[in-house]
């Protein structure tokens, strides 16, 4: 029965209709459903780039593992778990940071940054060099305290890498009490010079951080020598990042948080992908609007075909099978739409990937002068299945109550 029912349909399909305007409404439904799966495809492929984009800016400013205490902000770093884990073969690189909130001035601007002192092998940790746009990398010459802003922050204090008057920097005491004679006394200070400008393309980065060094730091904030906020490992290029969070969690225990990049970059990510669901959800609304011409077409064959059913019935069919043969119908002109869609999709996709042709614009302000393309299988399969549910709901909407007592 149903391999009859799917043969009959597929007549329908390709056969001429008694009205002319039955094929233009099953090619305009067809048409609809290909240029929404095509849109779903080069949309979810847009916003892969983006996210891989993004990802590679991240990547050359995280480290690969961040280790934090659970409860607490600092804790020591020199313990004999902490030797017995960097010691550990595949840690390539470790580096300690204090991350701190401070004021910091610069002739009559005055703004809080976020201050992350590191020390002298965290530029062998990260890639912080490729996201320079202007100066280089320096927290410490040996004479003076250097600095690196984010772009944002410098924007904001008005400075520049090649500025000769340096910044001043203030923070509360750690240990004592506020002098409310002398609040000015209540205040430690440093004055470091701008060393370097980066930029990760990210406002909590580049609007608010300042890299500098950990002794100064230590010497503004009170803090005692390896004590630290973090530890910030580069792992050998062997081993998963993810056995070696399992390793290195296991070996330091349940007091200490191991985060990966994904962990440390947790809200980016997490918003990235309740944008990318919104905008599926909001194509897929179009597209099941759009599936309302599919519904029209089949209300319109079926009348067409009326004597091709009391001929069905004649020869023994019942109404289950016809209903079959216009609900195949309806899923064949959605597929043929899908797979029309997908073959679009593919194609744009991949000549934005190669040619560029869809530009964002030139300029300094543009990091990328195209929109970047990334396509997943994974997407493809999901937008397939999205089509394939939606054509299966709009196919079987007109054929629910087709019964004899209608003919």
């Amino acid at each position: 029965m149903q391999h009859a029912a799917f043969y009959i349909a597929r007549r329908y399909l390709i056969s001429k209709k008694r009205h002319n305007a039955i094929n233009i409404v099953s090619g305009v439904s067809a048409a609809a459903v290909a240029v929404v799966t095509a849109a779903l495809i080069c949309v979810m492929s847009v916003m892969n780039g983006f996210e891989e984009v993004i990802e590679s800016m991240f990547s050359r400013f995280d480290a690969d593992l961040r280790i934090e205490a659970v409860e607490g902000k600092t804790f020591r770093c020199d313990t004999p778990a902490f030797e017995r884990m960097l010691a550990l073969p595949f840690i390539a690189v470790h580096s300690e940071v204090i991350e701190e909130t401070a004021l910091v001035e610069h002739a009559d601007k005055q703004l809080p940054a976020l201050l992350k002192g590191v020390d002298a092998d965290y530029e062998q940790l990260t890639e912080i060099d490729s996201i320079l746009t202007d100066g280089t990398y320096s927290v410490d010459d040996g004479a003076f305290y250097r600095a690196v802003l984010g772009q944002g922050l410098a924007g904001q204090l008005g400075i520049g890498a090649h500025f000769v008057k340096g910044l001043h920097v203030y923070a509360p005491k750690r240990n004592g009490r506020v002098n409310m004679m002398r609040p000015d006394k209540s205040f430690n200070r440093a004055t470091c010079y701008i060393a370097g400008i980066f930029a990760v393309q990210q406002a909590k980065y580049d609007d608010r951080m300042m890299l500098v060094s950990i002794d100064m730091m230590r010497t503004l904030f009170d803090y005692a020598e390896h004590e630290v906020t973090a530890i910030e490992l580069r792992l050998s290029p062997d081993i998963p990042v993810r056995e070696a969070k399992r390793v290195i969690g296991a070996a330091l225990g349940d007091g200490f948080r191991v985060a990966d990049g994904y962990e440390q970059q947790a809200d980016f990510f997490r918003i990235v992908r309740i944008e990318k669901l919104l905008t599926v959800l909001l194509l897929s609304f179009i597209l099941l609007i759009a599936s309302f011409n599919l519904i029209g077409s089949l209300t319109m064959l079926i009348l067409d075909k009326e004597q091709d059913m009391h001929t069905l019935r004649y020869l023994g069919a019942d109404d289950g099978l016809i209903r079959q043969v216009f609900r195949y119908e309806g899923r064949l002109i959605a597929m043929v739409g899908a797979a029309a869609g997908v073959v679009i999709g593919i194609a744009l996709c991949l000549s934005q990937e190669h040619y560029g042709w869809l530009k964002m614009g030139s300029g300094a302000e543009y990091v990328l002068s195209a929109y970047p393309v990334a396509l997943h299988i994974t997407d493809i399969v999901v937008v397939v299945l999205i089509v394939t549910a939606i054509g299966w709901l709009t196919a079987w909407i007109p054929t629910r109550n087709l019964k004899s007592d209608e003919t």
